[in-house]
Parts: structure tokens; C-alpha cells; sequence
């Protein structure tokens, strides 16, 4: 998996799955989401990169339509086309696969660990939760 940045859409699986949205119905692109949320919480002892790397760029997804959020999509990450109004419904679901995320076991979290960029990572992955307002 190429990653080039630390933002929820920089690496290749993230970025596939946004651009994997566009042209989905609102049905769809809620369909996929929860699809990448449960993916990460039915992993098992082990959460995949790939899947930890869609489940984070979906959160971040749905945090960016909140009021006042301060999770910003860049217009070169994020969807080609604006996506619909995403339900609140999917904030749990999107809390529990970002904790799996951050858990040992997680090749996405450790692959920060590392990383002089682990805590920029970690800060973006906190600015989503907040937003959201799940507990990490």
C-alpha cells in the first residue's frame, strides 16, 4: 500500500475507495461505508492496512459534513463529486472501526509507529473522533 502524507486520503487504498463512490447512489455510498466500518470490526485479532486505511477515509467522510468540522477534504483527495448527506446512523458504526484501528493489532496504526509522522497521524485520526463525537 503507497501512503504519501499523513491525511485520511493519502494513500492508495483510501483514495481508491473515495473514488470508488463516485456515481453511487446516497443507498450505495452509505452501503459502502458501513461495509468498510464492519470489514475493520469483524477483522479478528488482526486489522488489515487496506481495510483500516478505507474505514478512517469513510469517518473522515462523514465528519467533514458536520457543522463547523475541522475535517477538511481537499478538492485533489477527496470525491470528484459531492456526495450526499450521510446519516448520522453511521457516527457509532465509524467509532468502533476507528478503535479497532488504533488497537495493537492494527497494520495501519502500526505502520505509524515508526514513523516521524506517527503523531501528525495520530492528530488527524483524533480530530475525526472528536468530530464525530466518539470516543477514540
Amino acid at each position: 500500500m503507497g501512503t504519501w502524507g499523513t491525511g485520511p486520503f493519502d494513500s492508495d487504498m483510501a483514495a481508491d475507495f473515495v473514488e470508488g463512490l463516485a456515481g453511487m447512489s446516497t443507498d450505495q455510498v452509505i452501503e459502502a461505508m458501513a461495509r468498510a466500518f464492519q470489514r475493520v470490526v469483524d477483522s479478528g485479532s488482526r486489522v488489515d492496512g487496506g481495510d483500516g486505511a478505507e474505514a478512517i477515509a469513510a469517518a473522515a467522510l462523514i465528519a467533514s459534513q458536520i457543522p463547523g468540522s475541522q475535517v477538511e477534504i481537499d478538492s485533489d483527495d477527496g470525491p470528484a463529486e459531492p456526495l450526499p448527506a450521510l446519516p448520522i446512523s453511521l457516527r457509532p458504526q465509524a467509532g468502533r472501526a476507528i478503535r479497532r484501528v488504533l488497537e495493537v493489532g492494527s497494520e495501519l496504526a502500526e505502520g505509524w509507529v515508526e514513523s516521524a509522522e506517527a503523531e501528525e497521524w495520530r492528530a488527524m485520526v483524533q480530530t475525526i473522533t472528536r468530530t464525530l463525537g466518539i470516543a477514540p
